[in-house]
């Protein structure tokens, strides 16, 4: 096995027995381990550090477009990451408000060693969860299954299950310039055997890039030439059960690069390793270094960036949206070219980062190993990138784990469900050619996917799996009790024309003088007219600020909620026609030859899976409905002649 060259035989020993192992102590670890011992069986976290437990190396922030309702679908399915934000956030927004509900989104800066040492308190006092500091280097199986891990120390932990959450530490390399040292993220030491471990398993591994900005010295930025950008103050939360604490509001600056830092930028381009060759992974089309923009859009005059506190209890600021690998005396030159950097002072230079990761399409839609049982995956390590989609994976995958020691059905979430159905499905079905971002735009159903309903959508199920307990399915059930109640109330409840209230909301929203009454309910599917407006005019007390935004939204889209629900109902048809797991897919006849192999690749559960295989056209799938079809009746044939 790989890394055994540095001990003895006689190092090795038996140091404890799990139900459950998961390696990397990240947000996807955090939360597998949650997940596992939550659901009741014995769980053993493993990190190379307890000081990088739950670290956010890059940006100091949770949330935004579709991450942010996956953090919420997190929260609906009990783990920990909405609740800690809630807990250490230093301010918090809700982005697009100008824009309908499906785009709607929660972003948090957090403070970042609040964060960690909230996150450790919480696995820390989770019940049938043991911590553990060490670098796993293999993986022992037996009969194929996994059965164990062992150490770097020797130390041997027998399990039944195994999840690994590695994130950007495999084989992971630090580069800087012509500087290129083996490293884990913010100088942790990477895992430099588990790779080998895995394609022994045989396993096909690729490499990634991502990088992280610069951490600057408040104490050198001067604000004054800068744009404030304020939180939205106090009462938005993550959580739909959120702790009663008080945050601060702490604001984050606006500035813009110039043609000064272009210049410099430019003018070293010579010594930036993405360009020289040094730099081989892949990197994230939508996250582009600043020496990247200046290729891809050389027409901008000036590009946008951030300064985001990363604690209230440090001086370090992130510059967001300036990731680089030039080094660090370029860093330098075309910061102090920024209104407001001039005399900037730089605490933590940027830096790329590669690592290896393994193609998802190896994974079946439980996160498992097709041909490794018992090995999940989750995180960076299945070439995805940020904190909420590593989160979701972890929970995910750490749940079936558990589920699948206790002999019950897995938890599977569908595109329609959850954007951690999209996630999954996306991962396992088309796979990835570099990091993977949820976006809205790649979910089909994102009206039916916002972030005020991912309770609804979510917390029934995973209060039936365990994952969640019955106060919090109590407080679902009495929100839509009183959503309930409430809609009934606006149905009856009749409003006047002769009502001057009335008449002074209408004008002054721009709407015609209403002549005889009008159902309240009525009156609030008008556009521009609100729940809150609604209850003025009847001078009722409104309800609670969850249930008013249930009520809006309802009367506002029903009908295009209704629409996209039509279509979820034609997609289940192909998702209910399983396909047999040992289909000989590169024998069907009138499959094209890309399909039969991307098929018999990623082997889908059902034809709407297959349908979004990269490769496989509308033309195959009709081939194999009909392939489907005479296959049924072959066995019903059979079925008829005994």
């Amino acid at each position: 096995m790989s890394g055994l060259s540095e001990k003895n035989d006689a190092d090795i020993f038996l140091a404890g027995e799990y139900d459950v192992v998961v390696v990397g102590a990240g947000h996807a670890g955090c939360e597998a381990a949650l997940a596992a011992a939550r659901l009741g069986v014995s769980t053993l976290l493993v990190t190379l550090s307890m000081d990088s437990v739950a670290m956010a190396p890059c940006n100091p922030s949770i949330g935004g477009p579709a991450k942010g309702v996956i953090v919420r679908e997190i929260d609906a399915m009990g783990g920990a990451m909405a609740k800690i934000t809630d807990q250490t956030q230093i301010q918090i927004r809700l982005l697009n408000t100008s824009k309908g509900a499906a785009v709607q989104a929660l972003r948090a800066q957090i403070d970042k060693k609040a964060y960690q040492r909230a996150m450790l308190a919480y696995l820390q006092a989770q019940a049938g969860l043991d911590l553990k500091q060490g670098e796993v280097t293999d993986i022992i199986t037996k009969d194929g299954a996994v059965a164990a891990v062992r150490l770097r120390t020797g130390a041997v932990y027998n399990c039944r299950r195994l999840v690994l959450t590695s994130g950007t530490y495999l084989k992971g390399n630090v580069i800087m310039g012509s500087c290129a040292y083996p490293s884990g993220p913010a100088g942790y030491p990477p895992a430099s055997y588990l790779s080998d471990s895995l394609t022994s398993l045989g396993l096909k591994l690729g490499r990634f890039k991502t990088g992280t900005p610069a951490r600057v010295n408040r104490n050198t930025l001067d604000f004054s030439r800068m744009s404030e950008q304020k939180g939205d103050g106090s009462g938005l939360h993550f959580s739909f059960t959120p702790p009663e604490v008080e945050r601060p509001n702490i604001s984050c600056w606006l500035t813009y690069t110039n043609a000064a830092t272009h210049k410099v930028i430019l003018d070293n381009m010579h010594r930036c390793p993405l360009y020289s060759g040094l730099i081989k992974g892949v990197g994230p089309r939508y996250c582009p270094s600043i020496e990247d923009k200046l290729r891809r859009f050389p027409n901008n005059p000036h590009h946008q960036l951030f300064l985001e506190p990363e604690g209230l209890d440090t001086n370090e600021y992130y510059v967001q949206g300036m990731s680089t690998s030039l080094p660090e005396d370029v860093q330098y030159a075309f910061m102090r070219t920024i209104t407001g950097l001039e005399n900037v002072k730089i605490i933590r230079p940027a830096y790329a980062i590669e690592y290896d990761f393994i193609y998802p399409t190896q994974l079946r839609r439980t996160l498992e190993v097709k041909t490794v049982p018992g090995l999940y995956t989750a995180g960076q390590i299945n070439g995805t990138s940020g904190y909420e989609e590593a989160a979701g994976q972890g929970l995910y995958a750490g749940a079936n784990a558990a589920l699948s020691l206790l002999g019950r059905p897995p938890l599977l979430l569908s595109r329609d469900e959850a954007y951690l159905g999209v996630l999954i499905d996306d991962l396992v079905t088309k796979g990835v050619t570099e990091p993977y971002r949820m976006f809205t735009s790649l979910a089909e159903y994102r009206l039916l996917l916002r972030n005020d309903n991912a309770d609804q959508r979510l917390l029934e199920k995973a209060y039936r799996l365990g994952l969640t307990d019955a106060a919090a399915y109590d407080c679902l059930q009495t929100k839509m009790s009183q959503v309930v109640e409430e809609k009934a109330f606006l149905q009856r409840a009749t409003l006047h024309g002769d009502d001057p209230d009335l008449q002074e909301l209408l004008s002054a929203r721009q709407m015609p003088e209403l002549v005889g009454g009008i159902r309240a309910w009525e009156l609030l599917r008008r556009p521009g007219i609100t729940y809150a407006d609604v209850c003025a005019l009847l001078k009722r007390n409104p309800a609670s600020p969850e249930v008013a935004e249930q009520l809006d939204i309802e009367t506002k889209y029903s009908g295009y909620i209704a629409k996209q629900q039509v279509q979820v109902n034609r997609f289940k048809q192909l998702e209910e026609k399983p396909l047999p797991e040992d289909a000989d897919y590169l024998h069907i006849e009138g499959l094209s030859l890309e399909s039969r192999q991307k098929l018999d690749a990623v082997r889908p559960d059902n034809l709407g899976q297959a349908g979004r295989i990269t490769g496989v056209s509308p033309a195959d799938i009709a081939v194999l409905l009909i392939w489907l079809r005479q296959k049924q009746e072959v066995a019903a044939k059979k079925e008829n002649s005994k």
